[in-house]
């Protein structure tokens, strides 16, 4: 039975989440790793590269694993699955990869305690990958003993009247599937208004530093073409991982006779929420964390309400 200097583990689980390289897409792709070669070498990228990450993940597996079963069981599972797959209460749960592993993975837990593992951290900065391949086999047994600290991370969830729900870690967009004009009725507490956009992104203090930053960062360059200077407040958008609300963006709402832009941009408080009914005859989506194949159809008729989840993301520090 796996023991450590903390005591024993047998019945616990640890579920090592592991992801595809950019070359076994490509294999996918091309069927062999020499025509996947051949296509890389003809648009004149480095297929060396491709080779070397590969080469460097699959060694930080094998190490990971080896390190895991020292102190418990180990299931690895590759993220195509996660959606499918029932974990246990009190599995700990190891990501081997990039900070959007650690994101797509929170979003289907709860309550369980998730460790980032930076494979490479020449490759990737890892800002959710406090760990690196060599602390493996001290930190999981003092994680299994909880005796290393939490950060709490809210997440945003979607719930459609058709009984269908969505969670998210950085972000929910609401909008069109193609380049069309999302139409739709959105109320925020007591305010109310139609709108024409080309979507709301809707964010977590974890995805302000992303795709949220990203829209106050085309307002702040917008203002300072024409001399203008937006308030700290504005030019920043950032906010804690664990904060107690979201934040809305409407991109390119459009004026018209029938259509406002007064509801663009702020804060969504937990006890108040969103609500958003569709008026978009086709091609409506709701999908998170830019994962655009994992997504809630959203056509006319379909009402969602968007706020905080119920629950929240455990990343051991």
């Amino acid at each position: 039975m796996p023991t450590s200097e903390y005591g024993k583990y047998d019945d616990r689980k640890i579920v090592l989440i592991v992801r595809d390289t950019r070359l076994d897409e490509l294999v996918v792709r091309f069927n062999t790793v020499q025509q996947a070669q051949f296509y890389v070498e003809h648009l004149g990228a480095d297929f060396g590269d491709y080779l070397a990450e590969q080469l460097h993940y699959r060694e930080a597996v094998h190490e990971v694993e080896a390190s895991l079963r020292e102190v418990a069981r180990v299931q690895t599972l590759n993220r195509r699955y996660l959606g499918n797959f029932i974990f246990a209460v009190d599995d700990i749960v190891v990501v081997l990869g990039q900070d959007g592993l650690v994101a797509n993975t929170l979003k289907y837990l709860d309550g369980q305690h998730v460790l980032g593992v930076n494979p490479d951290p020449k490759r990737w900065d890892g800002v959710l990958l406090p760990f690196r391949v060599a602390d493996v086999r001290k930190v999981v047994p003092e994680a299994l003993a909880q005796r290393r600290s939490l950060k709490r991370v809210s997440m945003a969830k979607a719930s459609l009247n058709t009984g269908e729900v969505l969670y998210a870690v950085n972000d929910l967009f609401i909008g069109p599937r193609s380049h069309v004009s999302a139409r739709y009725d959105l109320q925020i507490g007591e305010r109310r208004e139609r709108q024409s956009s080309s979507g709301i992104i809707v964010s977590t203090g974890m995805g302000s530093t992303g795709w949220l930053k990203s829209l106050y960062a085309g307002w702040a360059g917008a203002a300072a073409s024409f001399g203008m200077e937006l308030p700290a407040a504005l030019a920043d958008a950032t906010f804690p991982w664990d904060a107690e609300f979201l934040h809305y963006f409407v991109r390119e709402p459009f004026p018209s006779r029938t259509t406002g832009v007064s509801l663009v941009s702020g804060q969504i408080a937990a006890e108040i929420g969103m609500t958003v009914v569709s008026e978009m005859a086709e091609h409506g989506v709701i999908f998170s964390d830019g994962i655009e194949t994992d997504f809630l159809p959203f056509n006319a008729g379909t009402l969602a309400r968007i706020g905080l989840a119920e629950r929240q993301g455990l990343l051991v520090i």
